[in-house]
């Protein structure tokens, strides 16, 4: 055997050894440290003894290393197979949910808790002794008293708690069940807070995604249950894995079968540094848990980790022993309540084939990527937007903001001042996504296509635009302009200024890099923000359905069936107002093949639109095939405050449901605008031969159209019309009202002869007010005569009708 080949084989088993010695993964890398010495020892017998010393030197202390994690794994092992320590920790998690209880002030609760773990631990009298026999024998004793018992002059407190690692949960205290219509509750709600009997029914229908159930999370649900008998395994079973997942997979283990002392948060606040995405195509997801974990740290709020139950009083999530835990996760318009327990799978070298934190103590990165994927249909996930994933851990505000340098309507400027303020004052938490790549640009540029990146850092550096982001794969970096690798654009003032020295970064890839704004829009597609939703003072939302066959499959001639809202601004101040559509999805299927395109038209009157363009709308959205849409209405001086919301849907085939949240900085109310019409007849007819006698300007032709007579009995004279007239969309059309008869002769008609005005494609419309009960004759036209076809006529009355033709 060659020395050179024996050389390659020792440095191979080193790289593998120190790269699974870094990830905590002891026993695949104890395995390669003792390869390698047996390769350098094998080296070092086939070489000059100048160089064999420094051989054989190296090859002790891999075996050194290889030892001391065979020592260490050994003792963990010891550990894990001690059942007492595991229940041990289950005793004190069941008496501390006891004492918040307690500590709540709900006597029955916390008196059943008290037997629930007093019952629990009899179950163990091994463990009864020391600390814990004094502490179960305080609780036996407070139960005593708050059933009235045990009598005493001066009632005791709950026990003092043990302040046991880890051991806690979240208070279980009484909660009314109810829904919000606010997405914060620092929220003001701008109108009635009960939801209606059709938002529920939309909601229940809703929670049903992907055969699972995911109801609304409820205040009730603070009081969750998680203390079992035995160690809680969820009754939808382990989630579907990836064909990358099987290929490697080898068991479903829990938290303590990988460490002795698990955690959820190591420390006092997650590290976005600790992320590492596997196989999972989930790279927004974890680039969105990166970017919150950087703002918990940054800006000392909880955000994501307040989400994960259960929870310390101070909101702090904690390990549960028993594998149970309830995420929150904001889904199909609210926050809903998904329920996992703590098995992940792992490879034959123990490694977790899921996202998972370098600390391999901590396991909330885990956690919440199961929640997430069971929400998504499994681990066998599609891949979305930050957008989206943001939304669904913080309920922060979607926006999108597409990178275009080559289109003159684009603010290059404006975008990264905006970037930079709102991302340092913690308004905005942000991603970025390349688009499609070529082989050869990903190789020179080091970013990998259609990929997700978490933005950590904005700043502008002697006028220098710098962006910092962290690629999900904690490896693989830009490998351009100020990359660790460019020597030429970091200055030693530079360096200082933003902490940070490419001669250290370049020694251990952790993802992480700086990167010029240029370079970030000639190689990345689109800007994702989702903004704090408490950036605004007042909210509101309307869960609603669409059904299939309302209204035209397009919209492109009418918008009279679509959903629409009124929205009106109830101050004179300056300000903004947000809305937020959220279109809700059932069915991973959704995801995959993105077909349903949504938007919101804006319109200044408050009142019923009829055509798309006429009036043009205020603001005209743009249809997208995400779950989500923003758009902004900005209040300035003389603005109008009475706006008319669209709900608009390209090629509408299904029924949808759907969310509209508004968010303003000012008083507003948003209420669905109704019909009203009590009564609908729909007749047909067509032009043809002397019946297509044109418009009014051929009067010899024009009386020959067909006509059709409405009686209207009310005991009113301010009855509404509306009539609707379709017809080929080869041809203008319109309509002609006349009132013939009027009931009461004592009142002047409003009108003699009203029209639709100018003809219209296909379609049109015609609304009369202050009708009075009597006879009216409609006349159906096309613009020129002799112009043959079919139309359809639809009349909706406010009082009781009848039609005749």
């Amino acid at each position: 055997m060659s020395t050179p080949s024996v050389l390659d084989h020792a440095v191979e088993a080193a790289k593998k050894a120190v790269q699974f010695d870094f990830e905590g993964l002891q026993e695949p890398s104890a395995y390669y440290y003792e390869a390698a010495a047996k390769f350098l020892n094998e080296a070092a017998s086939n070489t000059e003894p100048e160089n064999a010393e420094s051989l054989k030197a190296k090859a002790e202390e891999y075996k050194k290393r290889a030892v001391s994690l065979r020592e260490s794994l050994k003792k963990e092992a010891d550990i894990r197979n001690d059942d007492s320590v595991q229940q041990k920790k289950q005793c004190y998690f069941l008496l501390e949910q006891a004492i918040d209880t307690d500590e709540g002030g709900d006597k029955e609760d916390a008196i059943e808790m008290y037997a629930q773990a007093v019952e629990y631990i009899s179950q163990f009298p091994d463990l009864m002794q020391g600390e814990l026999k004094g502490f179960v024998m305080q609780a036996l004793e407070r139960a005593e008293e708050l059933k009235g018992i045990k009598k005493s002059d001066s009632p005791t407190t709950p026990p003092q708690k043990m302040h046991q690692t880890n051991v806690s949960s979240t208070s279980a205290s009484h909660h009314k069940a109810s829904l919000h219509r606010g997405s914060s509750a620092h929220l003001q709600v701008s109108g009635n807070d009960t939801y209606s009997e059709e938002e529920k029914l939309v909601l229940l229908h809703t929670s049903n995604i992907n055969g699972r159930q995911f109801v609304p999370f409820m205040n009730i649900d603070l009081a969750e249950k998680f203390q079992y008998s035995i160690p809680f395994t969820d009754k939808d079973g382990h989630l579907i894995l990836s064909p990358k997942q099987k290929k490697d997979f080898h068991s479903f283990v829990r938290p303590e079968q990988i460490c002795s002392d698990p955690c959820i948060v190591h420390g006092n606040v997650p590290n976005y540094l600790n992320i590492k995405q596997t196989v999972i195509s989930d790279c927004s997801f974890v680039a969105s848990l990166a970017v919150s974990a950087s703002y918990e740290k940054r800006f000392g709020r909880k955000l994501v980790t307040a989400i994960i139950f259960p929870q310390t009083k101070d909101k702090r999530p904690v390990y549960n022993p028993f594998g149970k835990y309830m995420i929150k996760l904001h889904i199909n318009g609210v926050a809903r309540k998904i329920i996992v327990d703590d098995s992940f799978p792992i490879d034959r070298y123990g490694r977790l084939l899921c996202s998972y934190s370098s600390n391999k103590n901590e396991f909330w990165i885990s956690l919440l990527e199961k929640a997430y994927m069971k929400v998504m249909g499994g681990y066998d996930f599609p891949g979305s937007n930050s957008n989206i994933d943001l939304h669904a851990l913080t309920g922060w505000i979607p926006e999108r903001a597409a990178i275009r340098p080559n289109d003159p309507d684009f603010n290059r400027d404006a975008l990264f001042g905006t970037l930079e303020s709102r991302l340092a004052k913690g308004d905005v938490l942000v991603t970025v996504a390349t688009g499609e790549l070529s082989d050869a640009e990903a190789d020179r540029s080091g970013l990998v296509p259609t990929h997700a990146y978490a933005v950590m850092d904005v700043q502008t550096v002697n006028g220098i635009r710098l962006l910092k982001l962290k690629n999900p794969w904690s490896h693989l970096r830009w490998r351009g302009n100020y990359s660790e690798l460019d020597a030429r654009h970091w200055t030693a003032e530079l360096q200082t200024l933003l902490n940070y020295d490419p001669n250290s970064a370049a020694q251990f890839d952790n993802g992480v890099f700086w990167i010029d704004y240029d370079s970030v829009l000639s190689f990345f597609d689109v800007f994702y923000m989702n903004w704090n939703p408490e950036l605004f003072n007042y909210t509101y939302c309307i869960h609603q359905s669409w059904h299939a066959g309302e209204g035209p499959v397009k919209d492109l001639y009418t918008v009279a069936s679509n959903p629409q809202y009124s929205l009106e601004v109830t101050s004179d101040t300056s300000g903004a107002v947000w809305l937020l559509l959220t279109r809700h999805i059932t069915e991973i299927e959704d995801f995959r093949e993105n077909k349903e395109y949504i938007t919101i038209f804006v319109y200044k009157n408050g009142k019923k639109v009829y055509y798309p363009y006429d009036p043009p709308p205020y603001i005209d959205g743009v249809k997208i095939n995400s779950p989500h849409y923003t758009t902004k209405i900005i209040l300035g001086p003389g603005s109008a405050r009475k706006y008319t919301i669209v709900i608009s849907q390209y090629e509408k085939s299904t029924t949808i449901h759907y969310t509209l949240r508004a968010y303003a900085t000012c008083p507003f109310t948003l209420t669905k605008i109704k019909d009203p019409y009590v009564q609908e007849k729909q007749v047909t007819g067509e032009w043809k031969g002397l019946t297509a006698g044109g418009c009014p300007n051929h009067p010899a032709t024009y009386p020959n159209n067909p006509k059709f007579r409405i009686e209207i009995d009310s005991v009113t004279n301010d009855n509404k019309l509306l009539i609707e007239l379709r017809g080929p969309k080869v041809y203008q059309i319109g309509i002609e009202a006349t009132i013939q008869k009027i009931n009461d002769e004592s009142i002047t008609a409003p009108f003699k002869t009203k029209s639709s005005g100018p003809y219209r494609t296909g379609y049109v419309i015609l609304e009369l007010d202050n009708v009075p009960a009597g006879t009216l004759r409609l006349i159906p036209s096309t613009f020129l005569p002799q112009q043959e076809g079919p139309f359809i006529l639809k009349i909706k009355s406010s009082a009781s009708m009848k039609v005749y033709s």
